[in-house]
C-alpha cells in the first residue's frame, strides 16, 4: 500500500483498535483461477508473543476453503470512514486557487497466512466470540446458547472456519495531515455541515498541532 510519511501509520494499539471498530474485511486472495474477494467480518486475538490471529468464517458453499491451500498468503482490507474533501474549504481558494479535490479515508492492511478449520468445538467458540463481542452493548444480548441445540448444530454444518495468522499489519490514514491546522478546521467544519458524525470525522481529520505544507498525497 502506497503511505506516504504523514499518512502511515504503524502504531500497533491504534491499528489493533481500528480493527476491532471495523471488524468487516475484505479479504483478498489469488486462487489457480486469479484473484478472489470475499467479504466477512473477522475478530482479532492474540496469543503468547504478541502473535494476532484474525478469526471467522466462512459459509461451506463458498469454495474459497477448496480452492487455497493450508498456509496461502492473504490480504484482509478493514476499512473506516471515507469521504471527498472539496477544494471550497481550503483557505487557498479564496486567495491563489491553487487547489484540487481529494478524499480521505482510513484502512488498515492486514496480510498473513490462512488456515481453514473445520473443528466443531473451534467453530463453536469462534462463532461464540464473534456474537458476544457485537452484543455486549445491547440491552439484553442474544447468545449462541438462545438458539436450540439442534439447530446451533445444523448452522455449525454448513459453516468452515477462517484463522489468518497476521505476519504483517499497517495503518493509512489520509486524514489531511499534509493541510494547515486552518484548513483542516474548515475541513472538519464542512463535515460537520454535512452531517457526518463525530467519531467519523476524527478517522478523516486530524486537528492535532503540526503541518506538512504542500505535501503530495
Amino acid at each position: 500500500m502506497y503511505r506516504p510519511p504523514h499518512f502511515r501509520d504503524d502504531d500497533a494499539a491504534r491499528l489493533d483498535a481500528f480493527v476491532r471498530a471495523h471488524p468487516l474485511a475484505a479479504l483478498v486472495a489469488t486462487s489457480q483461477d486469479g484473484l478472489t474477494g470475499n467479504h466477512l467480518p473477522l475478530r482479532l486475538a492474540t496469543k503468547e508473543a504478541g502473535q494476532r490471529f484474525l478469526r471467522g468464517h466462512i459459509a461451506r458453499a463458498n469454495d474459497l476453503w477448496r480452492v487455497l491451500p493450508e498456509g496461502a498468503p492473504v490480504l484482509a482490507i478493514f476499512s473506516g470512514a471515507n469521504r471527498y474533501i472539496t477544494p471550497a474549504w481550503y483557505a487557498a481558494k479564496a486567495t491563489t486557487g491553487e487547489v484540487v479535490p481529494t478524499w480521505n479515508y482510513a484502512v488498515v492492511h492486514a496480510h498473513g497466512a490462512i488456515r481453514f478449520v473445520h473443528d466443531r468445538d473451534w467453530l463453536l467458540q469462534v462463532v461464540g466470540d464473534l456474537t458476544d463481542e457485537h452484543e455486549r452493548t445491547r440491552d439484553s444480548p442474544w447468545q449462541v446458547g438462545d438458539a436450540p441445540g439442534p439447530y446451533v448444530e445444523r448452522m455449525l454444518s454448513a459453516i468452515v472456519g477462517v484463522e489468518i495468522a497476521v505476519s504483517r499489519i499497517e495503518g493509512k490514514f489520509k486524514a489531511s495531515q499534509n493541510r494547515t491546522i486552518d484548513d483542516r478546521r474548515r475541513i472538519d467544519a464542512g463535515l460537520r455541515d454535512e452531517g457526518l458524525a463525530a467519531n467519523e470525522r476524527a478517522e478523516l481529520v486530524r486537528l492535532e498541532d503540526g503541518r506538512n505544507d504542500g505535501q503530495p498525497e
